[in-house]
């Protein structure tokens, strides 16, 4: 019962259509009780030879008044009952995808898409369950049961009822034991099944790779073994489950036996009509009902508590990032300083950043290099605010980046990531992703800027051609390109790519490079980089190297300086030489 008082909320804000769902399924119980007890007044009737035509075809009315009550009865109290726990899985299903906007870099980096997948799908048809099936069937067995068993005492043979009703206990405690071992089994189900969920995500994004290197063969055993995995622990469940039925069904059927023995004795003794044992036992018939019920309930509400229980948790994550109560409701725009003494991430003792201190001037440009693993994309990614905590401050304008409400900040920085991501849409679309309402000169205006207006031109549908997911369709560098457009279509006061021009070749990147500088005058620019020819023209050059600035400076001022930026820069200069005599 614990899911019912977990669910109480819900149950509070949506009482109107619960209670008015449980006032009409107690009438239907009711209606339920007259046609056993019709049974039996005929079959005393017939007894008697009393039974006429116009008694007969009273009863008959009456029964199908009361089956034509009960339709209609049970088409409304479905739609407040099963209506309503749709509300749920919506209001949920919402809650889930709101939180999942509000988290930061950490809790993707520690939770699976596929098993986040799960909690929104999956789990959220067992909560549903709960709030509608299970809502029903907790009900109606009470109300039909209660019923039937008043009946059955008040109207016939109290005595008999409670023999009747001997073998119940032995129920009641067996079922109790059997949800018990229902939760546990479930819940270990529902994790298999968030498992595979993930490794279903996981190779289809992964399908090029795994072919590439011929991994097919290994790739369809782990999901195979995964996929009994799941199995084995569903028929785990399925066997706890299957008790429930054969279980009620002895009791009942035990209840019969005594009804009918104790019954023809009440009867042979004249404390008993023929009619009344029949209908004492079409009464014991409907207990039937109740009492699988409450077999399917156990069922219903352990799979529910299981599933509320990993949705709860995965609400109740903190949100690590959030605005202060007087943020600034500002966009951003002016000088922007670092001072960072250190920054390491969450659960990590070794610093990451050590001793970053620059100022960058508006309208100025950055380049940020060094090796992988240098710390040039976590630089970057503090300015986002992807994650708190550093010693040390950052100044964007007047105030301290932490001083600006989330949203506000975010809309001064257009970000073209390493990893490009492009939406299952059209190429026009994915560009417009960041002013939904702009016009078509504006997109085509940001393509040519990010030089990718021609090629989209030659797509079969131009800017109307469908993109594959991620961008699957395209080239590494048709990818990158949209990505710098849909970045610049903000006309963001910082543009910041990181390694956004990895995928185009030299003359690309250098007529994107002029573009940007002739469009964005008096805006900010950084640029994270492994090819250095991509800011020779920055107003100032960083140098990392396990997260610490080695060397700064200007392109010249680095080369003057014979170090590390010094023998990169020969290295790809001769590399390039190479390759034109190549």
């Amino acid at each position: 019962m614990k899911v019912f008082i977990d669910l109480m909320w819900f149950f509070k804000q949506e009482k109107k259509a619960y209670i008015t769902g449980i006032i009409l399924l107690a009438m239907v119980a009711f209606l339920q009780l007259i046609p056993p007890k019709i049974v039996g007044i005929i079959v005393d009737t017939i007894k008697e030879n009393q039974l006429t035509g116009v008694i007969l075809a009273k009863w008959i009315a009456v029964l199908i008044i009361a089956a034509l009550a009960m339709y209609v009865l049970r088409y409304y109290w479905r739609i407040m009952i099963f209506g309503s726990s749709l509300k749920l899985a919506r209001i949920l299903r919402n809650r889930l995808f709101s939180h999942f906007t509000k988290m930061s870099s950490s809790f993707y980096q520690q939770k699976r898409v596929g098993d986040l997948m799960a909690h929104a799908t999956n789990d959220l048809q067992a909560i549903q369950g709960t709030a509608g099936s299970g809502v029903l069937t907790f009900v109606d067995s009470l109300m039909t049961g209660g019923f039937v068993v008043i009946a059955m005492a008040t109207t016939i043979s109290w005595k008999l009822t409670i023999i009747a009703l001997l073998p119940m206990p032995i129920m009641a405690i067996l079922t109790n034991y059997y949800g018990s071992l229902l939760h546990k089994r479930f819940h270990n189900a529902q994790e298999a099944f968030s498992s595979l969920n993930d490794k279903t995500q996981e190779s289809i994004s992964g399908m090029k790779v795994i072919k590439t290197f011929g991994q097919e063969k290994e790739d369809i055993e782990s999901f195979r073994t995964q996929s009994e995995d799941v199995v084995k622990k569903n028929i785990a469940v399925a066997k706890i489950d299957a008790l429930f039925d054969p279980t009620i069904s002895i009791v009942i059927g035990i209840s019969f036996f005594l009804s009918i023995v104790f019954g023809s004795k009440y009867v042979l003794a004249n404390e008993l009509t023929l009619g009344e044992l029949i209908s004492f036992t079409t009464y014991l018939g409907l207990l039937i009902w109740p009492m699988l019920a409450f077999g399917s309930l156990f069922n219903i509400m352990e799979r529910g508590r299981a599933s509320y229980a990993r949705v709860d948790q995965l609400l109740s994550e903190p949100i690590e990032m959030i605005d202060k109560a007087e943020a600034l409701n500002t966009v951003p725009k002016g000088d922007i300083e670092f001072k960072i003494q250190s920054f390491k991430y969450p659960n990590e003792t070794k610093p990451v950043l050590e001793n970053i201190h620059f100022l960058l001037k508006q309208g100025e440009t950055l380049g940020i290099v060094g090796k992988t693993g240098s710390g040039k994309t976590t630089l970057i990614k503090l300015l986002l605010r992807e994650f708190d905590g550093l010693n040390g401050k950052i100044r964007f304008g007047e105030h301290f980046i932490e001083d600006y409400q989330m949203d506000r900040l975010r809309e001064a920085i257009g970000y073209v990531p390493q990893d490009h991501f492009l939406f299952s849409c059209t190429v026009g679309e994915n560009i417009a992703f960041t002013n939904p309402s702009t016009n078509q000169d504006n997109i085509e205006k940001a393509a040519i800027t990010a030089n990718i207006h021609e090629d989209i031109l030659q797509f079969t549908e131009g800017y109307h051609t469908m993109v594959g997911e991620k961008g699957v369709s395209l080239s590494g560098g048709q990818k990158q390109r949209i990505s710098i457009a849909r970045a610049l279509l903000m006309n963001p006061e910082v543009l910041i790519l990181d390694d956004s021009l990895s995928a185009v070749d030299a003359k690309t990147e250098e007529t994107i490079l002029n573009a940007l500088k002739s469009e964005r005058k008096g805006k900010t620019t950084m640029i994270a980089t492994h090819r250095l020819s991509a800011i020779k023209h920055a107003n100032l050059i960083l140098v990392l190297e396990e997260g610490k600035i080695i060397e700064r400076g200007t392109h010249d001022q680095l080369l003057n300086l014979n170090g590390w930026y010094k023998s990169m820069y020969e290295r790809q200069q001769l590399e390039e030489l190479v390759e034109l005599g190549g």
